[in-house]
């Protein structure tokens, strides 16, 4: 008996929900989204049932929804064999509500679920109003800015008994998959060095937040320090103390905040928790001012050093490159991110994409606790990145952050479970 369709708001009508940003489709490598679009097709799957959208602009909604001409029936129901995009949406067409997410969370049951794709630090409240009422939810990372907020959340999943997951899509790429499970085999770990970058279009995308409600590090470095975390966890290493460095003076000099960073990097040391003579160092590096034309949305690689090997990978030019006339330059694209070609049906293939894996494990995990089949704490012993399974991600990010704002070093201490900064 397949299990009953799961209900699902989106929070956020951005690029990240809808490829529509500043009255048209992103000029990322996200023109019609993600969040929507893999949404709508496990509704065609029958994963999904009802969906619902909230933003705190209802104006934006006529140009984005499904009606003829529109972003959504032009770049998707006309592209995937009249694919349905239909969704009821808060606030009304006319109006501008920064709190539409309640009345649009009130109109749920529990059980149902919501998608968090919003400014970092809208993050908290709207996720405990949804768990308070006992709705599932899924955060883009980072889950939240503060180790407070963390376990806040924690608590409150626990209380109510739902299932809260965090979208570290980096974890089902399928190399990085692959790496995290033959660094197991590679003895202690010792180093790792990421980098993640975006073009300095970005900017214009973040305008609104950059520098104000988040930075470049909460923004792409949690990748590479969820992934880090995820590879050496199981060998009982922990954070204990981190610094970090920023640079300036792009971001700023295109109309950003004179606080918007270019680029930060976050050092961390690692210590083996039941053999404390095993230090190891990590260092993760992100910036949004890579030039335009670098010909990758996103570069991103990693070195995994440990005592009996090392992992380096590179997924920024996959072996496929394609020179467009208009696009003035060779350009590698990600097809294993969100594969937007059609199949041989007209129906959208992409299905194998870590980017809809991710979302399709939020509902099948959605689903196994409403039938009673698992609980969240199943989900949290299969590593999934659950907030239980992505505390040291959040601890390292909001210390990165005090480290360049104090200027100091921040310990991370854990104490019968309970972490903290000092």
């Amino acid at each position: 008996m397949a299990p009953e369709p799961l209900n699902v708001l989106m929070v956020g009508t951005g690029e990240y929900t809808t490829g529509f940003v500043g009255g048209g489709a992103s000029g990322s490598d996200k023109k019609v989204g993600v969040v929507g679009l893999t949404l709508f097709d496990l509704r065609r799957r029958g994963k999904v049932g009802q969906l619902s959208m909230a933003g705190t602009n209802g104006t934006k909604f006529p140009a984005i929804s499904q009606s003829k001409g529109q972003h959504l029936e032009t770049n998707i129901t006309k592209v995937y064999n009249g694919l349905d995009t239909s969704f009821e949406s808060y606030p009304a067409n006319d109006a501008k509500d920064p709190d539409a997410y309640k009345a649009a969370i009130d109109a749920l049951k529990p059980g149902d679920a919501i998608t968090i794709f919003t400014p970092d630090t809208t993050h908290y409240p709207i996720a405990l109003y949804a768990i308070e009422r006992k709705i599932h939810v899924m955060i883009t990372k980072p889950a939240v800015k503060t180790l407070e907020h963390h376990q806040a959340l924690i608590e409150a999943a626990k209380k109510n008994g739902v299932y809260v997951y965090i979208e570290h899509h980096k974890r089902f790429d399928p190399a990085y998959a692959d790496a995290k499970y033959k660094a197991q085999k590679l003895g202690d770990f010792n180093y790792f060095y990421s980098y993640m970058s975006q073009p300095k279009s970005q900017l214009e995308t973040f305008k609104a937040w950059a520098g104000i409600d988040s930075d470049i590090s909460y923004y792409l470095n949690s990748h590479h320090i969820d992934i880090c975390d995820s590879m050496v966890t199981g060998q009982g290493f922990v954070p204990v103390k981190v610094s970090a460095s920023a640079a300036k003076g792009i971001a700023t000099s295109l109309g950003c905040v004179d606080a918007t960073e270019d680029t930060i990097t976050v050092l961390v040391t690692w210590q083996k928790k039941n053999d404390p003579s095993k230090i190891a160092t990590g260092v993760y590096t992100a910036s949004w001012t890579a030039p335009q034309k670098a010909g990758v949305h996103s570069n991103q690689y990693f070195h995994y050093m440990a005592s009996g090997g090392e992992v380096r990978i590179n997924q920024a030019k996959r072996g496929y490159d394609v020179a467009d006339d208009t696009a003035g330059q060779l350009m590698w694209y990600n097809p294993f991110y969100m594969k937007y070609a059609p199949d041989e049906e007209g129906n959208f293939n992409g299905q194998s994409g870590y980017g809809y894996v991710s979302f399709e494990k939020f509902v099948d995990g959605c689903q196994a606790v409403n039938s009673g089949s698992l609980k969240p704490t199943d989900l949290d012993a299969r590593g999934l990145p659950t907030l239980n399974n992505t505390i040291a991600t959040t601890a390292i990010l909001e210390a990165g952050r005090r480290s360049i704002d104090e200027n100091r070093e921040i310990k991370v201490e854990i104490t019968d479970g309970v972490w903290k900064l000092v």
